[in-house]
C-alpha cells in the first residue's frame, strides 16, 4: 500500500508537526516505519508490492522473463542472465531485483541483480558465503535474508545483504535445523522459512540478526516450497519428496502456528517460482514430470484454487526466483 507524505521530518525537528499525519521515519536498527506524529505508535512499512513480476532463469535457460501481475497474459522477455542457473532466491526492493545464482553447471555463490522498472542483462552484486543451492530468502525494503541451502550437504546458515548496495552477504544467524528447499516470505517486520524436507516453519525478525524461532509446522514436508505474502498472510507451496504436489498452504505471518489448506494448483508441479503484489499470487513454470511455461495465479486475502495466468516464454524448472517491484 502506498501513501503520499508532503513532509518528512526528523525526530526532534523544531517544526515537526505535532497533531495529524504520518511521517516516514527510520528507526535506530534502520528499520523504516510511519510514525503516527502525534502519538507514538510505530506501523513496520511491508515489503514492496509492485506491479511488475519477474522469472529469473531455470535449468538451461538465461533468459529473465517479465510480467504485469495485475493482468493475465504471457511473459515479456526482460533480459539475460551472465549463465543459465537453478535454485536459486529472490530478493527485492522498490527498484531492485537481487537474487542467488544457484546451480549453473556447479553450486555457485553468485548474486546478481537488475533494475526492476527497466529491461536489460543481470549485472554482479556480490557473494554469498557457499557454493550453493535450492537456497530460501525473505525480505523487507532495506534488508534481505538468504537461507544458504545446499552445499554439498545441508545447511542453517542465515546471511543478509543490503539490497540498495552491492557487495557481500554477512552472517545473520541459524536456522532451528540445517535443511535446503525452503521457500521464505515475510510482512516486512517478520520473516518466515518452511519446508526443505521438513514441516518446520521458523521465523526471524528482519531488522534484527540473531537465529530463528519455531513457528509451527506445514501439513506437507518436503523440498521446493515456495512462499508469497500479502502483508497479513502468508502462502507456501510447492512441498515435494521426490514427487509432485499440487497443495497450497496458508499462515497468518503475525501469530504462530501450524499451516492451514488454501486450495490446490491447476497442476501438481515442483521447481516452480513466485511472484506477487499485495492481492495476487503468480506461479511460474515448473516440472511437472517435464519442464513447463505455465503460469497461474490465486488471489491471497482468499482460499481457493489457481487460476491460468499465461506462459513463460521458455518452459523451465527450478527457475531461480520470482519477485514483484515498481
Amino acid at each position: 500500500m502506498a501513501r503520499k507524505i508532503n513532509n518528512s521530518y526528523l525526530l526532534g525537528q523544531s517544526n515537526a508537526p505535532t497533531t495529524g499525519g504520518e511521517t516516514l521515519k527510520i528507526r535506530t536498527d534502520g528499520t523504516p516505519v510511519w510514525e503516527r506524529v502525534n502519538g507514538t505508535d510505530y506501523v513496520y512499512v511491508a515489503p514492496y508490492y509492485g506491479a511488475r513480476g519477474i522469472a529469473f532463469p531455470g535449468a538451461s535457460v538465461n533468459v529473465i522473463d517479465y510480467i504485469t501481475i495485475q493482468t493475465t497474459g504471457d511473459a515479456t522477455d526482460f533480459g539475460d542472465s551472465v549463465a543459465g542457473s537453478t535454485h536459486g532466491c529472490a530478493i527485492s526492493n522498490s527498484s531492485r531485483g537481487v537474487f542467488t545464482r544457484g546451480n549453473a553447471g556447479g553450486r555457485t555463490n553468485v548474486i546478481e541483480y537488475i533494475t526492476i522498472a527497466s529491461t536489460g542483462d543481470s549485472s554482479d552484486f556480490g557473494d554469498i558465503s557457499a557454493s550453493t543451492e535450492q537456497s530460501g530468502s525473505c525480505y523487507n525494503n532495506l534488508r534481505g535474508v538468504i537461507a544458504i541451502g545446499y552445499s554439498g550437504s545441508s545447511n542453517n546458515n542465515l546471511e543478509y545483504i543490503t539490497t540498495a548496495t552491492t557487495g557481500n552477504a554477512t552472517d545473520f544467524g541459524d536456522m532451528t535445523i540445517a535443511r535446503y528447499g525452503m521457500g521464505g516470505l515475510s510482512d516486512g517486520e517478520r520473516g518466515l522459512m518452511a519446508g526443505g524436507a521438513d514441516v518446520t516453519i521458523d521465523y526471524i525478525t528482519i531488522a534484527t540478526t540473531g537465529n530463528s524461532i519455531d513457528f509451527g509446522d506445514l501439513i506437507t514436508a518436503g523440498y521446493y516450497t515456495g512462499g508469497i505474502d500479502n502483508g497479513s498472510r502468508g502462502v507456501f507451496t510447492g512441498m515435494s519428496t521426490g514427487g509432485y504436489n499440487s497443495a497450497y498452504e496458508y499462515v497468518t505471518i503475525q501469530t504462530t502456528g501450524n499451516a492451514t489448506d488454501f486450495g490446490n494448483a491447476t497442476q501438481s508441479r515442483r521447481g516452480k517460482a513466485i511472484c506477487g503484489n499485495q492481492t495476487r499470487a503468480v506461479y511460474m513454470g515448473g516440472d511437472t514430470g517435464s519442464t513447463t511455461n505455465v503460469m497461474e495465479y490465486i488471489t491471497i486475502a482468499t482460499t481457493g484454487n489457481a487460476t491460468d495466468f499465461g506462459d513463460l516464454t521458455a518452459a523451465r524448472e527450478g527457475i531461480s526466483g520470482a519477485l514483484s517491484g515498481n
